[in-house]
């Protein structure tokens, strides 16, 4: 495994913390998009060994980018402050004092929920709540349990009732939990779900009756502590997805190939079946080096009254990082939206003869009812991250909106947030703001509109 092609090319980490403000843009920024694009990833800080550096275990940098009536008013990207962060940038540590065996800068996920902002991770490692402006207030309880649970990385918000979910794992504990909360934040109700083969779970599903559970041969080994990442593949494991009411109760568990589920795009139920469109990666699957797989878009449709699963391929192009509007979540909806994770060879500025790699250059926008994709694509060079779709302020159809994402403008060495139209997805973007500095590819982000 070439782990180093996590520190070069477009994955190496940058080293500054900026703040620009009024950004240059080409183009014209909607006028109906007010509030924060935010996306955070694994940044290290500082790399002992980079052979053996494991991308997913940098320490979180969010960038943000701050949007106001047709302008683009500011830029950020800021370290969370674990305690071991502000040590290390000599910083007083914030918040309140955590067990230090279990503190990490959150580097999977950065949300808003009840008017706050929150960098989340998984593992029952602690939430930490952010500023508006992308500093770090200290660790928090959000989702905390008795049990010793938080909230993870991929919770899932319901817009009819105003909930949050969460289905969340700690290491090495045999249950899993789902969690609930109000619209403010609070905890509503805690399901607690075996799971003795200590599984690694990242993302669920969520419908208007049931929680679907994804478990695989990946789970917890003990023995593999100190690479700190301790989860590891056993042939002798199924791969499983589990159907469990949403208010809680008997989990009815499905055996399918074997394989890996990333992510979510949409799960809804239609005419007595429960659908799941999903992220998979196929075969064996290595956390350690999450880019040397080809995941594929599947459809699992399950026939609860016949007890039976079907899968179907509906995109085989390797994509990820999967994204709808979020308004049709949980509910029968028409298009999604993914980022392409194509590997390939590009030329060093530095070492002509060892080729960075490229991994992603393109979105892609799917319509699952004319079983139609289109690709826009940025050039080889281009580094394209997650796309986040944001309704327009009064939408007259499901794709009646805007898709936001970084993209690494290779002439400027640096990135552009991009703003497409995605009615007219292949269309040249509305907007490109250019950023003053290199946006690392990373992982999850979300579009915070301004509070009313």
């Amino acid at each position: 495994m070439l782990l180093d092609r996590y520190t070069r090319g477009n994955f190496a980490p940058v080293t500054e913390e900026i703040t620009a403000f009024d950004l240059p843009v080409t183009g014209a920024v909607p006028d109906d998009l007010n509030g924060r694009y935010l996306r955070i990833g694994p940044n290290p800080l500082g790399l002992e060994d980079p052979a053996a550096h494991i991308w997913t275990l940098g320490e979180g940098m969010v960038h943000g980018v701050r949007l106001r009536e047709g302008r683009a008013e500011w830029y950020r990207n800021r370290w969370v402050r674990s305690a071991s962060v502000a040590d290390r940038l000599g910083e007083p540590r914030r918040g309140r004092a955590v067990d230090e065996r279990f503190d990490f800068a959150p580097n999977v996920q950065v949300a808003g929920h009840g008017g706050r902002f929150y960098a989340l991770i998984e593992g029952g490692l602690a939430p930490y709540e952010l500023t508006a402006d992308l500093d770090t207030v200290g660790p928090c309880d959000l989702g905390a349990t008795p049990e010793g649970f938080n909230a993870n990385a991929h919770t899932k918000f319901d817009h009819r009732t105003g909930e949050m979910h969460s289905l969340a794992f700690r290491y090495g504990v045999d249950f899993i939990q789902h969690i609930v909360f109000e619209p403010g934040g609070t905890v509503k109700r805690t399901t607690n779900i075996p799971a003795p083969t200590f599984p690694y779970l990242h993302d669920f599903g969520l419908t208007d009756n049931h929680i679907l559970i994804y478990t695989s041969p990946l789970v917890f080994n003990p023995e593999l502590l100190a690479t700190g990442v301790p989860f590891g593949w056993n042939d002798d494991l199924p791969t499983r997805l589990g159907v469990m009411p949403r208010e809680g109760g008997e989990v009815r568990w499905f055996d399918l190939p074997p394989g890996m589920v990333g992510h979510t795009l949409n799960a809804y139920e239609d005419a007595g079946t429960v659908v799941a469109d999903v992220i998979v990666h196929p075969g064996r699957f290595e956390i350690i080096d999450i880019g040397a797989g080809r995941p594929v878009l599947e459809r699992w449709t399950v026939d609860l009254a016949a007890g039976k699963v079907r899968t179907e391929l509906l995109h085989d192009r390797p994509q990820d990082f999967p994204r709808l509007n979020g308004r049709y979540a949980g509910r029968p909806y028409r298009y999604g939206y993914s980022a392409s994770t194509e590997l390939y060879a590009t030329p060093s500025a530095t070492e002509p003869d060892r080729p960075d790699e490229g991994f992603s250059n393109a979105v892609l926008k799917h319509d699952l009812i004319a079983g139609t994709t289109e690709a826009h694509e940025f050039g080889r060079d281009a580094a394209a991250g997650e796309t986040v779709f944001v309704p327009a302020a009064q939408p007259k159809a499901e794709d009646d909106g805007y898709n936001l994402l970084y993209v690494h403008d290779p002439e400027r060495g640096a990135a552009d947030l991009v703003i497409l139209a995605a009615q007219d997805f292949t269309a040249a973007p509305l907007a490109r703001i250019h950023l003053p500095a290199r946006v690392p590819l990373g992982l999850h982000g979300n579009w915070i509109p301004e509070a009313s």
